[in-house]
C-alpha cells in the first residue's frame, strides 16, 4: 500500500539562500555552480544508544503494527536497541524541511525536492557510511547520487526508488503507448481523460519530454532549466492542460479515475498500476521511449541530533535486508538493499519494481531540487529554482 504523499511549494527563501549557507570545508567539496556546504562534521564513532530517537517520515515508512498487525518493523527495533521510536509523519516535503529546522528530530525520510535543501542548509550532517553497516548492501544504483551527497560525499542512507511511469488503459488506449506524446501532444484523441501529476516537479516531465523532442533547446538535465528551456517547458504544460481531466496527487483517487474511465492515460507509480489491475482495471503500463522522472527516498542524519547514535542504529535499522524489504512491500517501490529481494512475502516484488534492473533506472531522472545555480554543471547562466517552478505551476493549472 503505497501512502499518499503531495508535494507542494518550497519555501521561497530555502533555496535562495544556498549561495551563503556557510564557509564549506570539512563535509567536503562543493556542489552545483560551486556552492559549499557548511562545514559539520559527521560522526566519528558509534556509542551506547541514547533511549530513543525522533524521527520524520513520510506515512508508511516507519510501522509499529498500529496501522495493521503485521506491518511492524519498529517493535523489534526497539527491544534490540533500546531505542523507542517517537515518529511524526509529515504529509509534504516542505513540512519535512520545516520539521528539521525545529532541531526537534534526528532523523528524516528526505525526498529528492527536499535533501538539497536540508544538506545546504546546515540542517543534515554528512553520513558515516562506515557506521551503518547494512550500507554495502545498498544497490551502487543508489549511491552518491546528485539528491543525497554533495562532491564525493554522502549525507543520507538510501532507502528506495521508483519510475513515474506511463499507465493507460487497455480498452480505450490504441494501439498501445510507447512515448510521452500520449499525454502531451496537442492533438491527443484523449482530450479529457488525460491525467498527471499534481505538483510542481511535474514540470520535469515536460523538460524530459522536450529533451528529446526538441534537442534544439540543449536541456541535459530536466531539473536544470534556464529562462528559454523553462518557458517551453511550461507553455508545453500549459497546452497539455487542454487535455487534462484532472490533475491528481491522492493515488487511491487515480486508481478510482482509470476504474471508472474518467482517466485512461496518464503518469503513475507501478504501485497505482499493480492497485487498479487488482480491482479490475485494464490497465498495462510503459516506460517510455524518452525515459521517465522518478523518485528516491534517502534517510538523513541532523546536524542538530540529541540522539544520534539511536539515528544510526535506526538508519541501519531500516535498510536491514529483513525491514527493507517489508517496507518496499508495504509502501510499494523498489528497496535499497539488494538482499532484500530475497525477503520479501511476494517473490516477484523485486521484479516487478525493477530493484535490480539497473538498465531500467538508468532511464529514470529522479526528483532532484531546481536550483539558480544549474544542476548540469552549467556556469554562463541561471537556472529556474523551485520557487519560480511553484509560481510556475499555478499559472500553467490556471
Amino acid at each position: 500500500m503505497r501512502t499518499t504523499r503531495v508535494f507542494t511549494a518550497l519555501a521561497a527563501a530555502g533555496l535562495l539562500a544556498l549561495a551563503g549557507c556557510g564557509d564549506g570545508g570539512g563535509a567536503g567539496g562543493s556542489g552545483p555552480g560551486g556552492i559549499k556546504p557548511p562545514k559539520i562534521d559527521k560522526l566519528a564513532s558509534l556509542g551506547a544508544g541514547e533511549g530513543q530517537v525522533n524521527i520524520a517520515a513520510w506515512a508508511g515508512y516507519v510501522e509499529n503494527g498500529s496501522t495493521d498487525p503485521k506491518v511492524d518493523w519498529v517493535t523489534g527495533f526497539e527491544k534490540e536497541t533500546g531505542c523507542k521510536v517517537n515518529v511524526k509523519v509529515a504529509g509534504t516535503s516542505d513540512e519535512m524541511v520545516t520539521l528539521m529546522k525545529t532541531g526537534d528530530y534526528d532523523v528524516v525520510s528526505a525526498s529528492g525536492d527536499a535533501s538539497l535543501r536540508l544538506i545546504y542548509g546546515g540542517e543534515v550532517a554528512p553520513v558515516n557510511t562506515d557506521l551503518v553497516a547494512n550500507y554495502k548492501d545498498v544497490f551502487d544504483g543508489l549511491k552518491l547520487k546528485q539528491w543525497n551527497s554533495v562532491d564525493g560525499v554522502a549525507y543520507g542512507i538510501p532507502h528506495g526508488r521508483g519510475a513515474n511511469v506511463l499507465m493507460y488503459r487497455t480498452d480505450k488506449v490504441t494501439p498501445a503507448p510507447t512515448s510521452w506524446s500520449a499525454v502531451f501532444d496537442p492533438n491527443s484523441p484523449y482530450k479529457g481523460t488525460v491525467t498527471a501529476y499534481d505538483s510542481p516537479i511535474y514540470i520535469a516531465d515536460a523538460a524530459l519530454y522536450l529533451m528529446k523532442h526538441r534537442p534544439e533547446l540543449g536541456i541535459k538535465n530536466p531539473y536544470a532549466l534556464d529562462d528559454k528551456q523553462f518557458a517551453a517547458a511550461v507553455d508545453l504544460l500549459k497546452k497539455q492542460n487542454e487535455l487534462i481531466g484532472e490533475y491528481w496527487s491522492d493515488y487511491t483517487k487515480e486508481v478510482q479515475a482509470f476504474k471508472s474511465g474518467n482517466s485512461v492515460v496518464g503518469t503513475a507509480w507501478q504501485v497505482i498500476v499493480n492497485l487498479a489491475k487488482a480491482d479490475g482495471a485494464p490497465v498495462e503500463a510503459v516506460l517510455p521511449s524518452e525515459g521517465a522522472t522518478g523518485w528516491s527516498d534517502t534517510w538523513m542524519i541532523s546536524a542538530k541530533a540529541k540522539h544520534p547514535n539511536c539515528g544510526y542504529l535506526w538508519m541501519n535499522h531500516i535498510i536491514s535486508p529483513e525491514a527493507n524489504a517489508a517496507v518496499a512491500e508495504w509502501f510499494g517501490e523498489a528497496p535499497a538493499n539488494k538482499l532484500s529481494c530475497d525477503k520479501t512475502a511476494d517473490k516477484n516484488h523485486c521484479t516487478t519494481f525493477h530493484a535490480a534492473d539497473e538498465a531500467y533506472f538508468d532511464q529514470v531522472w529522479f526528483w532532484s531540487t531546481p536550483v539558480e545555480q544549474c544542476l548540469d554543471g552549467r556556469t554562463d547562466v541561471k537556472c529556474k529554482d523551485y520557487a519560480a517552478w511553484t509560481q510556475a505551476w499555478t499559472t500553467i493549472k490556471g
